[in-house]
């Protein structure tokens, strides 16, 4: 009999996990824009992974005999730079390949240290209340009373400027949102069936609020993270034209940005094509988001 369980337990649990899957792609695929974000994104990772081989160029090399080169398609262009030069004759369309892993990276190193701290928190305050959630929420209140632009440009001031402390500040300013939501699901799942019975039959502490109530509070938390991978994007890109972020040579979007300043009216090439891929890099996340929104959450699910 424990045989015959065993043997048909895999492929039974395998069968539910596609089953979700396919339900979770049916209400995703409805919204067209999220699918296109979700393309796009792939797209970006894809660019960003094989940057070595797709560069034309490196994302550092100075051509001295050409030096703020228009697009290759406008007169005066050069073949050899698709989208021109910049003012000390860096190729923008390499540094531009290049830079997809600076804000990928930034995206993923902010959401990983915000989501974790903010789990951690969210499920303090949710499960010991009294005043250890009074405490954690009222830090939270105090971090969220600053712009966040703002405190993040304070953040990197006190530690420097660098790319490393401007991603600590950023995954600081995005804590509360991830501390505030953990801690809402918390309580909300705290009063439910299935964790009174996890608790009758033993199950306490750090077991029960791991393997029985987190994993059913994940999908506003997956929701959160898509949303603030893209604002984690424009921040840094923010801190970098501000001058606090990466610092040249680095090839980051901001950075490029801040660099290009001075030649905004006579070589519109060196600001417009980072501009455009910030703007949609952080379009495709957000639609992304939007769509996971959708599918996960079960009151705006389409009939």
């Amino acid at each position: 009999m424990s045989e015959t369980t065993l043997a048909t337990s895999g492929p039974t649990r395998a069968t539910g996990r596609l089953a979700l899957f396919r339900e979770f792609w049916q209400y995703f695929a409805t919204n067209r824009g999220a699918v296109a974000g979700l393309f796009f994104f792939v797209a970006i990772v894809f660019v960003a992974i094989f940057a070595n081989f797709i560069a034309p160029h490196s994302a550092t090399d100075q051509y001295r005999d050409a030096l703020l080169v228009p697009p290759a398609w406008t007169a005066g262009g050069d073949a050899r730079f698709l989208l021109g030069t910049d003012a000390v004759g860096r190729d923008i369309l390499s540094r531009l390949i290049y830079g997809s892993r600076y804000s990928l990276f930034i995206g993923c190193v902010v959401v990983s240290i915000a989501l974790v701290v903010g789990i951690c928190l969210g499920l303090l305050a949710g499960a010991m209340r009294g005043w250890v959630d009074t405490v954690i929420m009222r830090i939270m209140d105090i971090i969220l009373s600053f712009p966040s632009l703002l405190l993040a440009l304070v953040l990197v001031a006190i530690l420097g400027p660098s790319l490393t402390n401007a991603m600590i500040a950023i995954a600081i300013v995005q804590q509360p949102h991830y501390v505030r939501l953990t801690r809402a699901a918390v309580m909300s799942e705290m009063s439910r069936d299935y964790v009174m019975a996890a608790r009758v039959a033993g199950v306490k502490g750090l077991r029960l609020m791991l393997k029985t109530v987190l994993p059913n509070c994940m999908a506003p938390l997956i929701v959160q993270a898509a949303l603030s991978f893209s604002t984690a994007i424009l921040d840094a890109a923010a801190l970098g034209f501000l001058g606090v972020g990466a610092q040249p040579p680095t090839p980051e979007w901001g950075t490029m940005l801040a660099e290009a300043r001075e030649f905004i009216l006579r070589a519109w090439w060196v600001v417009t094509f980072p501009g455009i891929a910030i703007l949609l890099t952080v379009l495709a996340i957000n639609l992304f988001g939007d769509g996971l929104r959708d599918a996960l959450d079960p009151k705006l699910k389409r009939s």
